[in-house]
């Protein structure tokens, strides 16, 4: 009996673990980002602006992609496997739309909806997942990312009423947002706020000269005297790991996503080798050639398999312990970026230059190694569940 063909993209077969649902999920969102997006995205990117955002955000709101893990108020409630495959379809296209979602459904409408009343779901929920309202998160601030427990963000009681002053810094969709999920200090230690972008003293300032990332809004939130009432603050919040749950989520979404950027860099870098010819045939035939499309592949499918294993965890009734979900991060980002440096090497100088979509990938992996935790913080979380001791304290 001969064998099967290998398939030179999946050369596992890994996608024939996906149920007809995800292959669905895929192909639906594969075809709107290869329709609607990918005519534009380089241009996008070289201009430094995502234009076509309000937009998007209705459609990806009417694909279930808003919240599309989350139960009720509108949002699909399909699987973690599912949501990830999504994820790897959207970064396949670019990090800044797989930012987008992430920020969108697994961190600010997540915080609503894991911490917020009943009356602030049913506010914005159903509205952010239709992609008619935007949101952001806003943690990350000037002199604090990595020990968000430290953060100088104040909100104070004043009658009633809470007032918020501070700063917050890298936040994606935040001139766009019409809520912020805003984390301060209080007397009571770290709680969450939903604030609604028009309240006086909100102001989110753009953030420019960015080289990566850049078709993605980033912003940084200024909070002077932004005055609230009661109502506002998320009531189950409690302490500085009601947020770090919520980047827990998203650096699910991460785990998946990666492994989208570093398939499109390596089917670039393969088709590239394939057709470029040196020396009298194609590069593709070159041992050393060869050997890097290999490395790749292999490194490209233990991400891959990393992250359904990861999908199986979360879709358990045992869910999975934020040190897996360090270990997918850590791991598939890192090798994510190397895959798009060996492509770029492949295609040479034309590496570089935005025909191809090697580079915008690198540059945009290199943001994402470092948000919802540096490789610094990933490794010492790891470290500290090998060892049980915590090095970072």
């Amino acid at each position: 009996m001969p064998f099967p063909a290998v398939d030179p993209v999946d050369p596992l077969n890994l996608e024939a673990l996906f149920t007809d649902e995800e292959r669905a999920v895929r192909d639906t969102v594969r075809q709107f980002l290869d329709d609607k997006v990918e005519p534009h995205i380089a241009d996008w990117f070289e201009s430094g602006e995502l234009p076509a955002l309000p937009e998007l955000a209705r459609e990806f709101g009417k694909m279930g992609l808003l919240g599309m893990h989350l139960e009720g108020y509108g949002c699909a409630g399909m699987s973690a496997r599912a949501y990830g495959i999504a994820c790897r379809e959207l970064e396949a296209t670019d990090s800044g739309l797989r930012s987008f979602v992430s920020v969108q459904g697994s961190l600010a409408m997540f915080a609503i909806h894991r911490f917020g009343s009943e009356e602030q779901k049913q506010e914005w929920l159903p509205r952010m997942a239709a992609g008619e309202a935007i949101g952001c998160f806003g943690l990350t601030e000037p002199d604090h990312g990595s020990d968000p427990a430290s953060m100088t963000t104040r909100a104070r009681r004043d009658g009633a009423d809470w007032v918020l002053d501070g700063r917050k810094m890298w936040i994606t969709n935040g001139s766009v947002a019409a809520v912020a999920v805003v984390w301060a200090q209080t007397e009571d230690g770290v709680r969450g706020f939903v604030v609604p972008t028009g309240t006086p003293g909100f102001s989110a300032p753009l953030i420019k000269h960015k080289m990566s990332l850049r078709a993605s809004v980033t912003s940084e939130l200024v909070l002077d005297g932004v005055r609230l009432p009661a109502s506002a603050q998320l009531p189950e919040a409690r302490g500085v790991g009601a947020p770090l749950t919520c980047l827990n989520e998203a650096r699910y979404g991460i785990v998946w996503g990666v492994t989208g950027a570093a398939r499109s860099a390596w089917q670039s870098a393969r088709d590239y080798a394939v057709q470029r010819e040196q020396f009298g045939k194609p590069i593709a035939a070159f041992q050393l050639t060869q050997q890097k499309l290999v490395d790749m592949a292999l490194e490209l499918h233990k991400a891959t398999l990393t992250a359904l294993h990861l999908s199986a965890l979360k879709d358990s009734d045992a869910g999975v312990h934020p040190a897996q979900i360090s270990f997918g991060k850590l791991n598939n980002v890192r090798e994510a970026i190397e895959i798009c440096r060996t492509a770029r090497t492949i295609l040479g100088a034309n590496g570089i230059s935005l025909e191809y979509p090697v580079i915008r990938h690198a540059n945009n992996l290199e943001s994402v190694l470092t948000y919802e935790g540096t490789t610094e913080m990933h490794t010492l979380a790891l470290g500290q569940a090998l060892t049980g001791h915590a090095a970072f304290r």
